[in-house]
């Protein structure tokens, strides 16, 4: 057994270039990527037809989708930056008053609306069409590869990188019919092309390229498809209390480009009730433990109703559409009566937390029905401020715990008009006091009480009367409607799959020659090509060698002493040369092979 190595041939000896040689092995190698061949750089001709098929080489190659890529990441930042319309309006109103140079300016950019401007469609798009341009005829490639056979034998084996070489008294059909066998019990795709065995392995490397890169343009879709189509909108729900999913019935609401009210799908819930757990001591003390939502939903006109619970960071899904918990609050249930004693006012009214003991504030509006003690039609307002756990007169005015351990409520009431009817956008948690009066006592201080459940105050002069009959828990639901979100995730973890497989599978070739030599005795030949040099070829052939030398040990050399009839016989595997070993001159050069004729489907 003899190994080579690409180097130990005589310069004398090698074929000058351009010849069959080189050629030959210039075909061997070939098509071990599905990559596009560059042309040599050459203008285009003049004429329509002429620049648009060099633009669209351009476009399509590699270092164009590479360029454009990077160029989307980079347009990306400023929406990550720069307040966006779609996303809050009320922060881009405020961007504009605080800046009166850069406000214009972005306006006019686009920089507002980033993702749906001009400049970066553009980009989104031309992306899109360069990673199609470059995959399809790559697909065409490797389906052609796919189909036909692993290529014929390289006329020089002893040129390839991994290589081995060894004499045996089997006869050369039977060393085919053994490598035929290894390698397809190694899973190579392998065939009889002339005097040799061609074999060919991982095609799974082009395969999770072209993955890679497909699942790039069904993210590149989803993700547009789930902007232009996505809603996304917020609605506090008093325990008792139901949600429809129609326009009407949300707090604020917000969605893309294309998206219209008949994409909403159909459903509703009610909020049963609201459990919130906290803990009670330590150094975590008021950190919640349980945040949950028992509702009841139907799905459509005429769905049957069904119970669950919705959880932080566990919505309720239904279809395309998801019902986040995201916030947490009290509604104390107040009951006024008039001058008259007339109930004007019996309902639950939500106030929003302030700190992390939910410390919280709000306004109660009675806009009619309200009269005072002469009979005189007003409006209320009150000013409420809400402890769940209030700490006593000697403690700060903020709740000491998020639970409802003692719960006090502060009111302080106004009348007069609350301008809702001025058509101003006004806040239903604050008051605009500006057409308000306060209400006094005998002493001329505005009055403000504190009450806890089961109390009332009386208005001055006779005005009416506030009742504290209880507390409710609300809850703040999110409901987002994202199409495409499962393609996009699909395509994600394919372009992850895709990647592993293109950077940690190799594709390689193996040929295994087998001739008779002038002595009668066959001349075995091994050789591995890899598409990157790798320490793998060298060993998987030497693993090869060992199986098909199993079948065909190595002969005897002429003249050598006959083995001893006591002693073992050496069947030793050939050892595969790898690029890094020295090179190993054999004492005699092996004889020259015949040319291999290249089978149906071999690279020519």
């Amino acid at each position: 057994m003899t190994t080579t190595d690409s180097g130990n041939r005589d310069n004398a000896a090698r074929p000058a270039s351009g010849t069959p040689d080189d050629n030959d092995l210039g075909a061997a190698g070939s098509q071990l990527s599905t990559a596009p061949e560059e042309d040599a750089p050459s203008l285009p001709s003049l004429g329509v037809i002429g620049w648009a098929r060099w633009f669209w080489r351009q476009l399509t190659s590699m270092r164009v989708a590479l360029l454009l890529l990077f160029m989307l990441s980079l347009a990306a930042i400023p929406g990550s930056l720069i307040p966006q319309s779609g996303q809050d309006e009320s922060r881009v109103a405020d961007f504009m008053q605080r800046h009166d140079l850069l406000g214009p300016l972005y306006e006019r950019l686009g920089l507002f609306h980033v993702y749906s401007s001009v400049w970066f469609s553009a980009i989104y798009i031309l992306l899109f069409v360069s990673l199609i341009g470059c995959i399809v005829p790559r697909t065409g490639q490797f389906v052609g590869q796919l189909r036909g056979r692993p290529p014929g034998a390289p006329r020089r084996l002893t040129r390839l990188p991994a290589y081995a070489t060894w004499r045996t008294e089997a006869t050369p059909e039977q060393v085919r019919e053994a490598a035929l066998k290894a390698l397809q019990k190694r899973r190579f795709r392998a065939h009889v092309a002339g005097d040799a065995v061609a074999a060919e392995k991982g095609y799974l490397r082009e395969a999770g390229n072209l993955a890679f890169h497909i699942a790039l343009i069904v993210m590149l879709v989803a993700f547009a498809w789930g902007q232009l189509y996505r809603s996304e909108g917020n609605k506090l729900i008093v325990e008792g209390g139901g949600f429809a999913n129609t326009l009407t019935q949300y707090d604020d609401f917000k969605s893309g480009n294309l998206f219209t009210a008949e994409d909403l799908n159909p459903f509703s819930f009610d909020l049963r009730s609201f459990r919130g757990t906290y803990e009670t001591s330590g150094p975590n003390k008021g950190t919640p433990r349980v945040f949950e939502a028992a509702v009841d939903y139907t799905v459509g006109a005429g769905g049957k109703q069904r119970s669950t619970r919705i959880e932080v960071n566990k919505p309720l899904e239904i279809g395309d559409s998801k019902v986040y918990l995201v916030s947490h609050g009290y509604a104390p249930v107040l009951t006024i009566r008039d001058g008259r004693g007339k109930v004007v006012f019996q309902d639950a009214a939500p106030l929003l937390p302030l700190d992390s003991n939910v410390t919280s504030t709000g306004a109660i509006k009675v806009m009619d029905g309200y009269r005072d003690a002469k009979g005189v039609s007003e409006q209320l307002g009150i000013q409420a401020f809400f402890l769940p756990t209030y700490g006593g007169k000697n403690t700060a005015v903020v709740s000491q715990f998020p639970a409802l351990l003692n719960p006090v409520l502060n009111l302080q009431p106004y009348h007069g008009d609350l301008r809702v009817n001025a058509g101003i956008p006004q806040s239903v948690y604050q008051l605009d006091k500006s057409k308000l009066k306060e209400f006094k006592d005998s002493k001329g201080a505005q009055v403000r009480e504190n009450l806890r459940i089961g109390e009332s105050m009386a208005l001055p002069n006779g005005a009416g009367t506030i009742t504290f009959d209880g507390v409710k828990e609300w809850a703040g639901f999110q409901i987002t409607q994202q199409p495409g979100s499962g393609w996009a995730l699909g395509g994600a973890i394919t372009a992850i799959l895709g990647l592993a497989g293109s950077l940690f599978i190799q594709r390689r070739r193996v040929w295994v020659r087998a001739v008779a030599g002038p002595d009668g005795v066959t001349v075995v030949e091994m050789a591995g090509l890899g598409r990157s040099e790798s320490a793998k070829v060298p060993e998987e052939l030497g693993d090869l060698a060992a199986a098909v030398h199993a079948e065909a040990p190595t002969a005897a050399e002429p003249g050598a002493a006959e083995p001893d009839a006591d002693s073992e016989p050496s069947a030793a595997a050939p050892a595969p040369r790898s690029p890094a070993d020295p090179p190993a001159v054999p004492a005699d050069d092996p004889p020259t092979p015949t040319p291999a004729v290249p089978s149906e489907g071999a690279e020519k």
